[in-house]
């Protein structure tokens, strides 16, 4: 996950000055210096964090902090105030035309992901806004991009406009314009040519598209990995044609997240969205003050609580509740809440959105085996719909043809079946007891 050696390190610092009665300057100086070298270590830009610990450091040993009845908690509260301003301080919104179709112009390198990132970006707008984009093609000189944005587009069920790559880009824009206006498109999405790296020729023709388009956004694509590169071509871009926002991708992939931190700080130019795996929904509007609370540690519950509405029905929900209370919780029931928590994204990003999931024990840096879980689907699909009602008729020879079904192992499909009857035992004890905390606890098949 992106962020998670800043994460740990700052943690780690926090820890130590959050239950202080008082805090001295001492401390504040040895804290700013771990978190110097915690930003510095993640590929923070040098300026960006010489500013950004000035800017702590100044507060935290103001009379604001000292003068506090928790001053620990106040230094925390600096950090985090200070890390949300430093990544754009609030959520950065699509600027939409007055007029229908609001045109974003999407720029970039080769190889940062402008392309799918594009269709992903018309996904979001289509699922979360529920409107009509336009996916364009102008990127002529690839041509594997023109037939990448048609099987987006195919994929997507979404309208491509396309006029090969003997057309100009300029001349595609106009057109293409012109096509979403009659047929009452709301958005346009120009996916214009990359190059290997920033030249004139790119930027000349990138601006005559942008004076004829008048784009009401133009998002650069950044591939986060890149580290500083990322904030030198995010300045670049900038420069020549006045960025209105930056995508970042790869967030999700072993990166250190120095870009996000630097280059809302170096171009002045806000992070609007964040690309976070290969699917197609993987990506999402970019929280400043969410981000800040998951790299301290703090969690993100409200885009916890925004996935599951999007992903959970409420109606299914209500009858899932219900059959807990009465303790007749099925295998199918269990398989679709597996499949709904499973839309929400991998659980081990969701586990970390929860506040203080990080200190319980036995999920600080959990690994979720996809694999594993996809074990248990099969075994479960492998059963008959008897079984699944009524686990209690699968004895030795069931469990030996679902095993072969399932492609597992009869201790496997034994130790689903153990585990689900924990979990219905545990449910009924919950629904029973109205006083007293539980003891012990259930460790479900995909933990």
């Amino acid at each position: 996950m992106a962020f998670e050696g800043l994460a740990d390190r700052l943690q780690q610092t926090i820890t130590k000055i959050r239950g202080k009665g008082k805090v001295s300057e001492a401390d504040v100086k040895e804290m700013m210096r771990e978190v110097r070298l915690a930003l510095l270590e993640a590929d923070v830009n040098f300026k960006v964090v010489k500013d950004f610990v000035k800017r702590v450091n100044e507060r935290a040993i103001g009379q604001e902090v000292m003068q506090s009845l928790t001053p620990g908690q106040q230094v925390i509260k600096v950090v985090k105030e200070e890390l949300t301003v430093l990544m754009g301080g609030e959520q950065s919104k699509i600027a939409v035309a007055k007029k229908s179709p609001t045109v974003i112009m999407m720029v970039g390198l080769q190889g940062a992901g402008k392309t799918t990132t594009t269709g992903k970006l018309a996904n979001l707008l289509r699922k979360k806004q529920n409107r009509k984009p336009l996916l364009v093609a102008a990127d002529i000189y690839r041509p594997a991009a023109i037939k990448q944005l048609e099987t987006l587009g195919k994929q997507l069920s979404m309208d491509v406009f396309s006029l090969g790559d003997q057309v100009s880009p300029v001349e595609i824009a106009r057109q293409a314009i012109a096509h979403a206006k009659a047929e009452h498109h709301d958005y346009v999405l120009i996916d214009t040519a990359g190059r290997l790296h920033v030249d004139e020729n790119l930027m000349d023709e990138l601006s005559q598209v942008k004076e004829l388009a008048n784009p009401d956004e133009i998002f650069l694509v950044v591939d986060a990995m890149t580290g500083q590169d990322a904030v030198n071509v995010a300045q670049s871009f900038n420069e020549q044609l006045g960025l209105t926002g930056v995508v970042l991708t790869k967030l999700d992939g072993d990166t250190r997240g120095g870009a996000a931190l630097s280059i809302r700080a170096v171009t002045d130019t806000p992070i609007k969205f964040v690309g976070l795996g290969e699917k197609l929904d993987a990506i999402e509007a970019f929280h400043p003050e969410r981000m800040a609370s998951r790299i301290l540690g703090m969690g993100d519950v409200l885009t916890l609580i925004e996935k599951a509405q999007a992903n959970v029905d409420e109606s299914k929900a209500k009858e899932l509740e219900q059959k807990m209370r009465t303790a007749s919780f099925t295998f199918d029931d269990f398989l679709e809440q597996l499949g709904q928590v499973r839309s929400m994204g991998p659980l081990d990003e969701l586990l970390g959105m929860i506040p203080g999931a990080g200190k319980m024990k036995g999920l600080k840096n959990v690994q979720v085996d996809e694999k594993q879980i996809g074990s248990v689907e099969a075994i479960i699909r492998s059963m008959t719909k008897q079984e699944k009602q009524h686990p209690e008729v699968i004895n030795a020879s069931r469990r030996k043809r679902i095993a072969k079904g399932s492609g597992t192992t009869v201790p496997e499909v034994n130790r689903l079946l153990k585990q689900f009857e924990d979990m219905k035992k545990m449910m009924k004890q919950m629904t029973s007891m109205s006083k007293g905390k539980r003891k012990g606890g259930m460790k479900f098949p995909f933990m």
